[in-house]
């Protein structure tokens, strides 16, 4: 038998056994296949991939840290999901658990605001099909310009609109902007003002958090590193908010040399609901900074990475 009569073989005993639910028995007499062989088979299918079995263990959140993060941070709305058996798996949990409880409050929203990253495309990608026509989804940043990202070039705007059949608003401009004329000029223009007449309309906005490692992973914002961060020290930024630096307690590290296209942080921070979702305990640091700030107002995590959060803040005490 050749290759792909063999594994057509396969898919159709597969088939018949988990999808079917008929019994080996039945299956050796329609293949004309030894019991043996049947079960043979079906190792085979799964050992090749052809058969792949997922057990959706349900998502469970630990309340008793949870208590503790409120009572140790003023965060009005913490979300702690209990480790499971493997790293991928956690991560997988985080970003379930996140796009079923961020969909649950863009459906009682009118605007939502939609960052850049990675972890934002996999939450989008999580959404359930639901037609809401009456949603609006807008950019409150410029283009970040990571072109070899996975989304490719669709604003991820415009992603999570579709699976609303939602209306959405971009921002036609780079996240950065170095010269300061160019920046109040394009603010003007007919392209870009739709998005930003929506920025104090946000119920809210969901992001990701990054560190220094997210402005050196796009070439052009490398090359500007310095402009980006205002004069600030690289070794007193632990995350980046909104494209943002700030430091270990929260404190924005270039308020008075911000040159990022959109939003200003004064706006941002007056939307009601602020998600944020991490899912690598590497940003442990960000995360408290994020945490004593206030920068967020509900945060989305794994048991992983809050023990190091709070292991970060005995070692990294509030500075007054």
């Amino acid at each position: 038998m050749d290759d792909i009569n063999h594994r057509r073989l396969l898919i159709g005993i597969a088939h018949d056994y988990y999808l079917s639910k008929i019994n080996i028995a039945d299956i050796s007499k329609k293949y004309q296949v030894s019991r043996y062989l049947i079960s043979k088979y079906l190792d085979e299918a799964m050992a090749t991939g052809l058969v792949k079995i997922d057990i959706n263990t349900p998502i469970e959140r630990n309340s008793e840290l949870e208590a503790k993060f409120k009572k140790r941070f003023p965060i009005p709305h913490i979300y702690i999901i209990k480790d499971a058996d493997t790293t991928s798996d956690d991560e997988r949990h985080v970003i379930e658990f996140a796009a079923e409880t961020i969909q649950r409050q863009i459906l009682q929203s009118q605007v939502i605001g939609v960052a850049w990253g990675g972890t934002v495309l996999s939450v989008i990608d999580n959404f359930q099909t639901s037609t809401r026509d009456n949603l609006l989804f807008t950019q409150f940043m410029g283009d970040n310009l990571k072109t070899n990202a996975a989304n490719g070039s669709t604003p991820l705007v415009q992603k999570a609109a579709a699976k609303f059949g939602a209306q959405y608003v971009t921002i036609p401009a780079p996240l950065y902007l170095f010269n300061d004329q160019a920046h109040q000029a394009l603010a003007q223009e007919p392209a870009i003002t739709p998005a930003i007449s929506n920025f104090d309309r946000m119920d809210m906005l969901f992001a990701g958090i990054g560190t220094l490692a997210s402005i050196d992973s796009i070439p052009v914002w490398q090359q500007h590193r310095q402009a980006i961060l205002g004069g600030a020290d690289p070794q007193a930024v632990v995350g980046l908010l909104y494209g943002r630096p700030y430091d270990i307690n929260g404190q924005i590290l270039n308020t008075n040399h911000d040159k990022l296209f959109g939003a200003k942080i004064p706006t941002i921070l007056k939307v009601p609901r602020r998600f944020g979702i991490i899912k690598s305990k590497f940003k442990s640091k960000a995360l408290l900074g994020a945490l004593r700030g206030q920068l967020l107002t509900d945060i989305i995590i794994d048991e992983a990475v809050a023990n190091r959060v709070l292991q970060e803040a005995q070692v990294a005490p509030r500075s007054h």
